[in-house]
């Protein structure tokens, strides 16, 4: 093609080739992102990133090594990390626990609070028989954002659901972006922006792009001055869910025969 008719759209052959240059180094650095279970032996890296991730966040909030070895030990399918296979340095973390749920209810959680859910960032409220998975969090470190990290937590995050035939995800999330419109706008005014794709927030607008719903809006929960303290109320279904109670059995094969015609022989179609 011409250059006049990539002028015309504004890409020239060299601004391709740029973007192409670009998503093979993406695919490249993704390659180099391992995710794993967390394990013990990297604690103090996991919570080396917690103040980076979440500068205004209350300390108490915050994860500390102590809190991950609880989180290992309560549920270790349900911790995720990211290493980086060139430094073996942590790069991200995700948590979560199993809790019980009818159904994710606005009104149910009107006085939700973090720290309770977390039980002062030790997941003890984990529940082994649960059937949703509350997502903690999702730190990706600075320098290794906008790689796609926080997507391959979500796939992992939704593979464990799938396999433990868990109902879905709850999620209390921060919204970042509200603290430079916060003096336009509020809290309610800001998600239905971000939703209609008009304002782009780092953490609300990955997770709707990852499948998660509005339920509705969290006042307090976090103690985050910036945000004053406002949060989405969130939920992921697991497409594959089976309800054990609405299952209908399956009959054996030599059940499913009528033993008055099974050894009769059939007719041929004329």
């Amino acid at each position: 093609m011409s250059l006049k008719f990539w002028g015309i759209l504004g890409r020239t052959p060299a601004w391709e080739a740029n973007i192409m240059l670009r998503l093979r180094n993406k695919r490249s650095i993704l390659s180099e992102i391992l995710i794993v279970n967390t394990r013990a032996e990297y604690v103090e890296q996991c919570a080396a990133l917690q103040p980076l991730c979440y500068p205004t966040l209350a300390k108490e909030e915050q994860f500390a090594a102590e809190h991950f070895v609880s989180h290992i030990r309560l549920f270790p399918e349900g911790q995720f990390m990211a290493i980086d296979r060139t430094t073996n340095r942590v790069v991200g973390t995700t948590a979560g626990f199993l809790t019980r749920y009818d159904q994710i209810d606005p009104e149910h959680f009107r006085h939700h609070k973090f720290i309770d859910a977390i039980a002062g960032g030790w997941l003890t409220n984990h529940n082994p028989r649960g059937n949703y998975y509350y997502g903690v969090d999702m730190c990706v470190h600075p320098d290794y954002r906008g790689r796609g990290i926080a997507r391959k937590f979500h796939d992992a995050r939704k593979a464990l659901c799938k396999r433990l035939n868990l109902r879905g995800q709850v999620i209390g999330g921060m919204i970042p972006g509200f603290v430079d419109f916060k003096h336009v706008m509020t809290a309610h005014e800001y998600v239905r922006y971000v939703q209609a794709g008009l304002i782009y927030d780092s953490t609300l607008t990955t997770q709707l792009r990852n499948g998660f719903v509005l339920r509705g809006m969290l006042q307090n929960y976090l103690d985050d001055p910036p945000t004053d303290g406002w949060s989405t109320l969130l939920e992921w279904r697991n497409p594959d869910y089976v309800d054990a109670a609405m299952a209908t059995p399956r009959m054996p094969p030599e059940a499913s025969r009528n033993p008055q015609t099974a050894d009769r022989p059939h007719r041929p179609y004329t």
